[in-house]
């Protein structure tokens, strides 16, 4: 079992930067990869970026190449998501999630078992 507890997320102006959180926590010496997803009004959940373990590999949807970086605190069991020259098409609510398929940044959602509540990011113009 995994627990995961998003945060950092909120209303910012297009343009501005946002860091968001996640906190693992669960059985010890359990390996995940860990994801952000995000889904907006209307629309299906879709990945944003992936990382492995290790935190050595990751991936990221083309929508947010160059502008979001994830990375992992392993001392901390943390995830994070730096998401810079945020757009209005960023709004989403965005999602934690862990995978036991840990050796490579997995991007589809069917390989994730254990989800956050999500936390709101909204991009005004």
């Amino acid at each position: 079992q995994v627990q995961l507890v998003e945060s950092g997320g909120g209303l910012v102006q297009a343009g501005d930067s946002l860091r968001l959180s996640c906190s693992a926590s669960g059985r010890t010496g359990l390996r995940y990869g860990l994801g952000w997803f995000r889904q907006a009004p209307g629309k299906e959940r879709e990945s944003v970026a992936a990382i492995t373990w290790s935190g050595g590999d990751t991936n990221y949807a083309d929508s947010v190449k160059g502008r979001f970086t994830i990375s992992r605190d392993g001392a901390k069991n943390a995830v994070y998501l730096q998401m810079n020259d945020l757009k209005q098409e960023d709004t989403a609510i965005y999602y934690c999630a862990a995978t036991l398929r840990y050796a490579m940044p997995n991007m589809r959602k069917d390989r994730y078992t254990y989800w956050g509540q999500g936390t709101q990011v909204t991009v005004s113009s």
